[in-house]
């Protein structure tokens, strides 16, 4: 881990700095996979499986019966804890409903918006080192109450073909059309192109690694949208003399745990504590089983010790991070001060973990400084809004001149001739 104490502000923009990856080899790669999985669909994907995951995989779909035997593997306590999560996910995300409000601009002018479902969206679920069924209520939840049409969801298989039952039974009580055995880029590609087995998507949706990040990105190209970057976990906790070591430590290493290029942050400006959260990192990293993937994400991770609280804020802005924790007594004072974070937990006892699993806002969000200009998954994230107008007669009359004058400005006569011509009648 990196320690700094008291950094000038002139040095914060190398701190900030993420992990860099060669970006460059990653998109021909991007590039050949896209192709390869255009050109012989469903066989590159099974091909890719045995290369990328060593796994073997006779079909790419998952079959009903594989979906309801997840059931059985799973003990009553967490399928229980999967209900609750996703009771809470639904009542956070189902109030981001609007009411359509009719808004009348001019006399007989009235304009509003309403909310229509993308139909057919797309959810990628990292598998590996930790099957993620947490990111499928996530994703699924407020893609049903948007009304998605066609939820398909891509994960990858174990080196035994087989999808984690959690996936599958957390998939299937959230209401998931579809579920694909294949990952990374090639499953980006394949929800992106469509192949024989994989419809393709309007939207793609979900976290990955710099690989999955980059397909994303280079889906753009086909015209398929995507919710964000949303690439190595990280977070930032800001911590004073109120703050419990013990704890900080605890949220610093749940993300350093998601892996080796996760990054972690600590600022605080209390000296007693800045040295008892290094310590305290230093022991519990020992008992976690994640511990040598841990140990590389806090390579690139920094403790910094600043003059002030308001410093503190201001640097983590700088950051944009994707979680940020307040652990500090006095946490209303500096809400309105946060300008880029992801997601914000108040206090020594919101811990991160609370938000990636089931207090009901989305752990679905911008990393790698997107912050400062993206939101997390929300409702939102699954619908279109559009606009509605209803000119009357005398609302054209009494908007009608204001139309021809600024398109004679213009030059655009033909615009000025779609009022006038319903003027004179």
């Amino acid at each position: 881990m990196k320690i700094y104490r008291y950094p000038t502000k002139d040095s914060w923009i190398k701190l900030v700095q993420r992990p860099v990856f060669e970006r460059e080899e990653i998109s021909g790669l991007i590039a050949e996979i896209f192709a390869e999985v255009e050109n012989k669909g469903d066989k590159a994907l099974i091909a890719f499986n045995k290369k990328f995951d060593k796994a073997e995989t006779k079909n790419i779909a998952v079959t009903e019966e594989e979906i309801n035997n997840a059931e059985n593997q799973l003990s009553n306590d967490l399928k229980q804890a999967i209900q609750k999560a996703k009771e809470n996910i639904f009542k956070f995300h189902d109030s981001q409903n609007p009411e359509i409000q009719k808004i009348e601009t001019a006399k007989g002018v009235v304009c509003w918006r309403e909310n229509r479902a993308i139909e057919k969206v797309g959810i990628y679920i990292p598998g590996g080192t930790a099957p993620l069924f947490s990111t499928v209520l996530m994703l699924a939840v407020p893609a049903n109450i948007a009304g998605c049409e066609e939820i398909i969801l891509c994960t990858p298989p174990d080196k035994n073909g087989d999808v984690n039952p959690a996936i599958l039974y957390t998939a299937k009580l959230c209401g998931v059309s579809k579920i694909f055995k294949t990952g990374g880029a090639q499953a980006i590609a394949a929800m992106t192109l469509g192949t024989e087995s994989i419809p393709q998507v309007y939207k793609i949706f979900g976290p990955g690694n710099q690989f999955v990040v980059a397909a994303k990105e280079y889906t753009q190209r086909y015209g398929v949208a995507i919710d964000m970057p949303a690439g190595p976990s990280e977070v930032l906790v800001i911590g004073d003399e109120q703050a419990i070591p013990e704890f900080c430590a605890a949220d610093l290493l749940s993300q350093a745990e998601h892996g080796s290029d996760s990054q972690v942050i600590f600022l605080t400006t209390d000296f007693k504590v800045f040295n008892e959260v290094i310590r305290c990192v230093e022991r519990q990293i020992k008992g976690l089983p994640r511990n040598e993937m841990a140990g590389k994400a806090l390579e690139n991770s920094c403790f910094i010790l600043l003059n002030s609280l308001e410093e503190a804020v201001e640097f983590s802005n700088l950051y944009a991070p994707e979680h940020l924790i307040l652990a500090l007594g006095e946490f209303e004072k500096y809400i309105p001060m946060i300008q880029n974070a992801g997601s914000v937990f108040l206090g020594n006892y919101s811990c991160e973990s609370a938000g990636d699993y089931a207090s009901g806002t989305n752990h679905t969000l911008p990393t790698n400084a997107y912050a400062k200009n993206y939101s997390g998954v929300s409702l939102d994230s699954f619908v279109k809004k559009i606009t509605f107008q209803h000119l009357s007669k005398k609302g054209l009359q009494s908007l009608g001149k204001t139309i021809e004058i600024m398109a004679e400005a213009e030059g655009l006569l033909a615009h000025k001739n779609a009022v006038s011509i319903r003027l004179k009648r």
